[in-house]
């Protein structure tokens, strides 16, 4: 009896044990719910669009939560990003950049000693560029750019132009990238960067005499492939129109002039053919902690207006060494040239002037080849001031048959221009820049000119490329 009593005892105080635990358990689920509950609240509340600049962040959200609730509640500045939608991944930079120069030159005709659309041209003021960039994701997919210029000519009209409207990739597998749309050209180094962010006041002569005054640029397609090396290495294809007065050395019409000797027309895309090829290499090498070099490779082969096609080969090369004690990127020194050919096969041509049935010229079809180069070098000798030095020369290989007849054409004779300037940088959204351009040109002489020029930046502007 007292066994039994015993083990009655124990058995019940298991049981109590038990509803004890039974009790505890049901207590931890309904507070874990509650909790569950309560997080679940909170998700819904950060769902929501950010409050506006007076509404206080939810009293339950976290600390984290609350100091992200307060930056989005911030003030916006002109140099941040514009958010659309109510979210954080869809955005918009939006940017404005006036480009100016005032100065004089010796030249008779200064349209005729520069050969870039954004170069000053006239004694005085020159508004050389006024630029609005609109650039962000579009998706998880995709970014977008847009680049909207305005210039103002010699007589103070005004005219408006699309530089770049293109739509780029940002999720392809294998380390592609498309991009499509109007866009510059990956030839060279330089073509690529908008006025304001080249290192002189001009442009070099080569790119304008075999780019164009504003540069080879067009409506196409472009698929980039970073390459696995142990280095930077990406390869470039383009396939763009090839008329138009940006696409110069290829089927453009010259407003209405004779290029090179004889008509050219624009004609239209019929085929394949009629497309403009641009392949690119750019491989980059640290050579040490503080010196970097950059190198490419490019061709551009399209048909011209004359009824031949044009071939373009060019070089070029960057080296910029930066001190390792720098402070802010000073000092540094950077080098940086680019070498090109050009092959114009022209198309033959002969014209009856008077209709007497006798062509007052008949040129056959011949082959024209030019070179030119430029070579920079700049120095960033303290924060915010930078010298910088330029050599420019073209020449052709020979004379072309036509000119044996019409005389010296100015678009292929021997030139070459020295540039030393000097850059000071207030800030970011500013700059000075004063800039001597010594002239030679044959048959021409030699002309000084003096320029200065000045650039505000509205907004946050996208980074270029290294």
């Amino acid at each position: 009896m007292p066994l039994q009593a015993q083990e009655t005892n124990q058995l019940e105080q298991l049981k109590k044990q038990l509803q004890e635990m039974q009790q505890n358990f049901e207590r931890t689920q309904r507070e874990q719910q509650r909790q569950i509950e309560a997080l679940k609240k909170q998700i819904e509340e950060f769902q929501k669009p950010p409050p506006g600049p007076a509404t206080a962040p939810p009293p339950s959200a976290p600390s984290g939560t609350a100091a992200a609730s307060s930056a989005a509640a911030k003030p916006w500045s002109p140099s941040d990003p514009i958010p659309l939608l109510g979210g954080q991944r869809s955005y918009l930079n939006l940017s404005f950049d006036g480009l100016f120069t005032a100065g004089t030159s010796t030249a008779k005709e200064i349209e005729g000693l520069t050969t870039g659309g954004h170069d000053p041209k006239q004694r005085g003021f020159t508004v050389q560029n006024l630029e609005t960039t609109l650039e962000g994701k579009v998706d998880p997919y995709f970014r977008g750019l847009a680049a909207l210029i305005m210039q103002i000519d010699r007589e103070g009209e005004s005219f408006l132009e699309v530089e770049e409207a293109y739509l780029e990739s940002m999720a392809l597998p294998a380390n592609l990238q498309v991009r499509a749309g109007q866009f510059f050209t990956e030839f060279g180094r330089q073509n690529q960067f908008h006025p304001h962010s080249w290192d002189f006041v001009d442009q070099p002569l080569v790119m304008g005499r075999f780019l164009g005054g504003d540069g080879l640029r067009s409506a196409g397609a472009r698929v980039s492939w970073l390459t696995p090396t142990p280095f930077y290495s990406e390869l470039y294809l383009t396939i763009q129109n090839s008329h138009g007065e940006t696409a110069h050395s290829f089927r453009n019409e010259n407003e209405g002039e004779p290029f090179l000797g004889r008509p050219s027309e624009p004609g239209s895309v019929r085929n394949l053919d009629d497309m403009l090829f641009v392949p690119r290499y750019v491989a980059s090498f640290n050579l040490t902690d503080s010196q970097t070099l950059v190198a490419g490779a490019s061709g551009a082969f399209g048909p011209n207006g004359t009824g031949g096609n044009t071939e373009l080969f060019g070089v070029d090369l960057f080296w910029k060494w930066k001190s390792p004690r720098h402070h802010a990127g000073f000092p540094f020194v950077a080098w940086q040239t680019e070498a090109m050919l050009r092959r114009f096969k022209a198309g033959a041509f002969a014209e009856d002037a008077d209709g007497d049935g006798v062509n007052e010229l008949d040129l056959s079809g011949e082959r024209l080849t030019d070179y030119g180069l430029y070579s920079q070098m700049l120095y960033g000798f303290r924060k915010g001031w930078i010298a910088g030095l330029r050599g420019d020369y073209v020449f052709p290989d020979r004379k072309g048959e036509y000119e044996s007849i019409a005389g010296p054409d100015p678009d292929r004779a021997s030139r070459w221009r020295l540039s030393p300037n000097l850059t000071w940088y207030p800030s970011e959204f500013s700059k000075l820049r004063l800039q001597y351009n010594y002239d030679r040109r044959n048959t021409m002489g030699d002309d000084h000119s003096v320029w200065l020029q000045f650039e505000f930046l509205l907004g946050a502007h996208a980074a270029h490329k290294f």
